[in-house]
């Protein structure tokens, strides 16, 4: 099956990856089970798990840190932060990170953002993994846009194995609460994760107040921001995507920052960088 690429008179044709179809819709159907498998304590391996690879995987770990460099940290502790995102199963740090650069050089250009809302909301939110560009998910072609990450043996390591990394955690779910735990912590987990940081590139560029008027669509979306520990003040992050801090306002919670701030305290985060002092509150 293909499509033609919207907004890209006479090139080539996009066509439908069966093993993406395959990949995402085996993980929803499985989570599924979920009602079936219901206990309390699974439901609480789920939350902390979104929290953990969400919060502290992705967005602390590969976006604001390793795509944005918007702090330092010892290199242990950013290997680390970088296995928990690899373990929320939204692409190595390479590709993650190289992808994410695009989007922000390129925003909402309907050939070269990978996720461009201009080409709708089911486009910037899943249909551009069902139908992938070689130049967004080739590792020959992305890895220009993340060259320092691709210079380290350890990040090529880990973009190329992300997946056999849910094999240990698995495991160990299965080991402290049987299927039910591997259902919730690994299956139903997934595809929340998924869809919370799709409505990032989806619904944050279409619904929301704007505190910077910008050339582009970005909002800041109050239950997207719930739901993805900050990450939905997505005007300010665009207006400033270097800073750490994406919550300006009071009222603009922002867990991925308190987390930050709590390395920071301890010693093990430098050189974060703070948002316009007319725009920063604590």
């Amino acid at each position: 099956m293909t499509i033609n690429s919207a907004g890209a008179v006479g090139k080539q044709p996009l066509t439908l990856s069966w093993i993406n179809v395959a990949f995402f819709g085996t993980f929803h159907a499985l989570a599924i089970l979920a009602p079936w498998c219901f206990s309390w304590s699974a439901l609480g391996v789920m939350i902390f798990l979104h929290w953990l690879f969400g919060s502290i995987g992705i967005c602390l770990g590969y976006h604001r840190l390793l795509t944005h460099r918007s702090l330092q940290v010892p290199k242990w502790l950013e290997y680390g932060l970088a296995i928990v995102g690899a373990l929320a199963m939204q692409g190595g740090p390479i590709f993650w990170v190289a992808g994410h650069r695009l989007h922000h050089a390129h925003t909402e250009d309907p050939d070269k953002d990978p996720y461009s809302s201009q080409r709708g909301f089911w486009w910037s939110h899943m249909l551009w993994i069902f139908y992938p560009r070689a130049e967004f998910f080739e590792e020959q072609h992305y890895k220009r846009f993340a060259p320092e990450l691709y210079r380290d043996p350890f990040y090529r390591w880990l973009n190329r194995n992300f997946l056999p990394l849910q094999i240990p955690v698995g495991v160990l779910l299965y080991a402290l609460g049987g299927w039910s735990f591997v259902i919730y912590g690994v299956f139903l987990r997934a595809v929340v994760l998924w869809h919370t940081t799709w409505f990032i590139n989806s619904a944050a560029h279409l619904r929301g107040y704007r505190s910077f008027q910008l050339k582009d669509n970005s909002r800041n979306l109050w239950w997207a921001a719930i739901l993805t520990y900050g990450e939905g003040w997505h005007n300010n992050h665009h207006a400033h995507p270097n800073v750490a801090k994406a919550g300006y306002s009071w009222w603009e919670v922002d867990m991925t920052w308190w987390a930050i701030k709590t390395l920071q305290t301890l010693g093990l985060a430098k050189k974060v960088v703070m948002p316009p002092t007319s725009k920063a509150s604590s």
